[in-house]
């Protein structure tokens, strides 16, 4: 079904004869040759043929005129066997390429015909010789798979071609992508680059070097910044074409690439070019063999703007007697098919420069301009060698395969194309590939190329950044350095930073903790030590009034183990400044816990008493006596504290921490358990409760000290600072969460000082007239009589 698609679409495009007829240089002979050349560089199927390419018209004289050595060499190579030629342009178009194809394998039984479906048993050509590119060699060589007609490509360096499987009869005489890929791979490593970009086009040719210089470079450890692959139609002048040029101008002008490698035909190259002239990139391109010895390339005005280019070719070797020949074909006129030659390329218009050498261009003036001189300087630019080689390996072919000796042939010219593909000799071509070898040359003025190997200042170091393949200087990190020129950047020791203006080196972080040299520091061991002043006072006052009533009505000795327990309370406030150590952290909230609860057990027990000693109610009474035990009230209460604060100090007690910041190493206390903490600030808080509860029943009783007044402002106080102390506390990080434990502490011991034991202080100092027992007789006299008690103060009295 492929096949008569093909044919069909040979059809349509044109027929033998008229405007779309193929131009063709035939020679007759026993054996045929086909030759398929891209004569004229570009076609409109519906106009004629575009212009001519000086070297395409060499390749097809190289083959005539090699033919022609062996048909005249003595002795003679094929004696009495004469081989022809029968050559077409294809104009580089794949249609036109298939349709010469086709008039190529035409039955030998039937020479003149035009017919598409000539049988392909028996062809008139025997081997084929063609084409230039890979793209219109791959599907040439579809079709002359079909007869086994052997094909052999001068020029096609397609890895594709080389599998056996899809084009078993195709050959060449140059190396394939594969060698060029490594090629070029290797010059990239040997100047040490390190970031390449490719473009390549949709094409056969394109893609698949594309793809092999991607896999070259990735097994090579070179990064590719990006692989750009143009359309077909990039060479015709479509605003499309533009907006794809601008796009890869853009991604050319803001790449680190070193290297930009043009992997694609030579008319896309020319526009590409063009467009780094104009914008003067100034950057390093490498030229595949497909237009490396473009001369209208290396010609454009303004090249050196674009920048170096180096470009690999396939080593050039001079065809025997070939200059000769294209200077006897313009000189000759007698010849009818020299005058031939003339007709088909008549449009040839070429500037001839004084030494005859190197602008031989369409111009527009369409001078015509045949002078040998000019032509050969075009002689083994590229593949003229290539040509030769593959017409002599299709010489000592036939040689074989016909059994000549110097006299005769033993075969006559009747075989098959098959017996050709199988010749030993053909199979050789493959061993021809080596010395088609490859080899770079650097053309183009001066080397500019975009360095990767960079160098930095000190505290900078060489990294990649986005999608691009070059490193950059880029600052080292918080907490790293780097001395200079690109080197890694390294972290710095656990407890060091770096300046941030300069980190090209590291310092010592500084120690951070609530430091006794601190102002908030110094504030609250000023108010530590006025509470511990104030406690010892109060605690000589006691002594000097012990036997007084108001001593009594505070409860007694219980007082001083109140006062005592407040000691406690203010000297704990100096464990939480200075850089915590495991005691510190250890004794701290632990001790405040059990300290506070002896404070308020000792407060509830004088609580009790006032209870007892003033309600009358008998119900009430009888409970109440039963827990008037002061000590066994002190005891109890402060002792399930103590175990609570012992589990917290054996099981899991806050230790010291260490936490590294930009500048500083934070110094604190881990609190490792929530928990305890929050069973040890609750159970106070229940204890300042009840200890409040009892406080606003006593006050209906009588009370000259206002004990039960001033017990309730105090436990308030309290948990009013410890609702909110608790939240901050546990939200809070830094050095400054010591000094928030500090202060709670201080206000919460303060307020019991001030609020419950201070007024006592003051009667005892200045009102001494309400510290005796007839002021308090009259008192609560006073207070009975108010009520109408009569019979109960009597009772009072009695008691």
């Amino acid at each position: 079904m492929s096949l008569v698609w093909l044919l069909v679409a040979v059809n349509v495009i044109g027929s033998c004869s008229g405007e779309a007829a193929l131009m063709r240089v035939y020679s007759p002979g026993d054996i045929i040759i086909g030759g398929l050349f891209p004569v004229h560089l570009k076609t409109n199927r519906n106009q004629k043929p575009g212009e001519l390419t000086c070297t395409e018209f060499l390749h097809t004289q190289v083959m005539i005129h090699t033919i022609n050595q062996i048909n005249q060499r003595t002795p003679r190579v094929l004696p009495n066997v004469t081989i022809g030629y029968d050559i077409y342009d294809t104009c580089g178009d794949v249609s036109l390429a298939i349709k010469a194809t086709l008039r190529l394998l035409k039955s030998a039984s039937d020479p003149h015909s035009c017919s598409t479906h000539s049988d392909f048993s028996q062809p008139q050509t025997k081997v084929v010789i063609g084409e230039s590119s890979s793209e219109v060699s791959i599907a040439v060589a579809r079709i002359v798979a079909l007869a086994a007609v052997a094909q052999i490509s001068y020029a096609s360096t397609s890895e594709l071609l080389s599998r056996k499987f899809k084009f078993p009869t195709f050959l060449r005489t140059v190396s394939s992508d594969k060698h060029q890929a490594e090629g070029i791979c290797e010059l990239v490593r040997k100047l040490n680059w390190k970031s390449v970009a490719v473009v390549g086009s949709e094409d056969e040719y394109g893609r698949y070097g594309s793809d092999l210089l991607n896999d070259q470079f990735f097994n090579k450890g070179v990064c590719v910044e990006f692989v750009d692959i143009l359309p077909g139609h990039f060479n015709q002048n479509t605003s499309d074409t533009h907006t794809l040029l601008a796009d890869l101008m853009g991604r050319v002008a803001n790449s680190s690439a070193e290297a930009i490698i043009l992997f694609t035909k030579a008319t896309n190259v020319e526009i590409i070019i063009e467009a780094a002239i104009q914008l003067k990139l100034n950057r390093t391109w490498i030229a595949s063999d497909s237009w490396s010895t473009s001369p209208k390339i290396s010609a454009m005005p303004g090249i050196e703007f674009a920048g170096t280019v180096y470009g690999f070719i396939f080593k050039r070797k001079e065809v025997p007697g070939f200059k000769k020949h294209i200077v006897t074909i313009f000189n000759d006129t007698t010849n009818n098919s020299h005058h031939h030659h003339h007709l088909w390329y008549s449009n040839l218009c070429l500037n001839e420069s004084e030494d005859g050498g190197s602008d031989c261009w369409m111009t527009n003036s369409r001078k015509q301009c045949l002078n040998p001189r000019c032509l050969i300087a075009f002689i083994d630019q590229d593949y003229s060698y290539s040509i030769y080689l593959a017409v002599e390996v299709i010489a000592d072919g036939l040689r074989r395969l016909l059994k000549c000796d110097s006299l005769r042939c033993e075969r006559s010219s009747d075989f098959t194309p098959m017996e050709v593909t199988r010749n030993q000799a053909m199979k050789r071509v493959s061993s021809v590939r080596k010395t088609g070898c490859l080899q770079c040359e650097c053309f183009l003025f001066k080397v500019t190329t975009y360095n990767c190997s960079k160098t930095c200042e000190p505290g900078h170091e060489l990294k990649l950044q986005s999608k691009t393949c070059c490193r950059h200087c880029v600052p080292c990190s918080a907490r790293e350095f780097s001395p200079g020129n690109g080197t890694a950047c390294r972290p710095c020791a656990k407890k060091q930073y770096s300046v941030d203006s300069r980190r090209d080196q590291c310092f010592n972080n500084t120690d951070e903790f609530l430091d006794w040299s601190m102002d908030f520091s110094i504030i609250l061991s000023s108010f530590g030590v006025l509470g511990i002043l104030i406690s010892v006072v109060f605690a000589v006052l006691f002594m000097v009034n012990h036997s007084t009533p108001i001593v009594k009505a505070l409860g007694g000795y219980l007082c001083f183990l109140e006062l005592l327990s407040l000691l406690a309370c203010f000297c704990l406030t100096f464990s939480f400044q200075g850089k915590p150590s495991r005691g510190s952290c250890r004794i701290g909230l632990p001790l405040f816990g059990t300290a506070f609860s002896v404070c308020m057990s000792c407060i509830l027990a004088n609580l009790l008493q006032i209870l007892v000693g003033f309600n009358f109610n008998l119900k009430v009474g009888l409970w109440v006596k039963k827990l008037n035990r002061p000590v066994a009230v002190v005891v109890v209460v402060s002792g399930i504290q103590l175990a609570l604060s012992l589990s917290w100090l054996l099981l899991n007690p806050s230790v010291p921490q260490e936490e590294i910041l930009y500048h500083s190493t934070l110094h604190l206390c881990e609190l490792r358990s929530v928990g305890f903490f929050a069973a040890m600030i609750a159970y106070n808080a229940i204890l300042a409760f009840i200890c409040f509860l009892f406080a606003f029943k006593c006050k209906q009783l009588p009370d000259l000290y206002k004990n039960a007044t001033l017990i309730s402002v105090s436990m308030l106080l309290f948990l009013i600072i410890w609702i909110v102390f608790v939240p901050i506390f546990l939200s809070m990080r830094g050095k400054y969460k010591a000094s928030i434990e500090s202060a709670a502490i201080l206000i919460s011991s303060s307020s019991i000082l001030g609020c419950h034991l201070a007024p006592k202080c003051y009667i005892m100092v200045f009102r001494k007239e309400l510290n005796n027992e007839s002021a308090i007789t009259e008192y609560i006299k006073k207070h009975y009589e108010q009520k109408g008690l009569y019979t109960v103060y009597y009772l009072l009295l009695v008691h």
